[in-house]
């Protein structure tokens, strides 16, 4: 395996892009808030690069809201197929605005409608609700731009630990993990 965790991460990526059916970016992604009790749900990875991996969504969701309360996350990305996996934790931090805007801007017209109609982990009355906040939009919107809402945003995480896993024959799995070391990288292997 590589020296190089965002090298190794962009090589297995490609892979899984390649051989996955659908949606090799989607990872279990793991928070805390101020009950410390861990939350996790799939999310979509929108961005990979030496800064950190990057997923966008409501900032008043109960992720969110974790976020604001202990700005640290944990993801795994699972290629059953591929048989490995890349787990990372670490900080947290907002995407620049300028960032969000492109990433949004990006979106399918209809994604972009239901993230503004969608009050993201609260309660709804039913889906009649939803749907008619989404046509309500829709006619808005319907010869314009649709503008990104300030509740949502994309996060960064900086990761401090990444860790590759692929599975290895009678449960001798090849562990292979990257710790940060100052401005660099220091890597070990791990018994499975």
């Amino acid at each position: 395996m590589s020296d190089d965790p965002f090298g190794l991460f962009s090589a297995w990526m490609a892979e899984a892009e390649a051989a996955e059916p659908e949606d090799a970016n989607a990872m279990a992604l793991a928070t805390t808030g101020s009950d410390s009790l861990p939350d996790v749900r799939m999310v979509l990875l929108k961005g990979a690069d030496t800064r950190g991996f990057v997923f966008y969504t409501n900032v008043e969701s109960a992720k969110g809201e974790e976020l604001a309360q202990n700005p640290q996350a944990a993801f795994v990305l699972h290629w059953k197929s591929l048989r490995r996996q890349i787990r990372a934790r670490g900080p947290v931090t907002r995407v620049t605005a300028e960032e969000a805007d492109a990433y949004f801007a990006s979106r399918h017209r209809d994604s972009r409608i239901g993230a503004i109609a969608s009050r993201q982990s609260r309660a709804l009355s039913g889906r009649a609700a939803l749907m008619a906040e989404v046509a309500e939009l829709s006619a808005r919107y319907e010869d314009g731009p649709v503008p990104r809402p300030e509740h949502w945003t994309g996060f960064r995480i900086a990761p401090v630990a990444i860790e590759f896993w692929r599975n290895g024959a009678f449960r001798l799995h090849d562990r292979v993990r990257f710790t940060r070391d100052g401005a660099g990288w220091s890597r070990s292997r791990l018994y499975p």
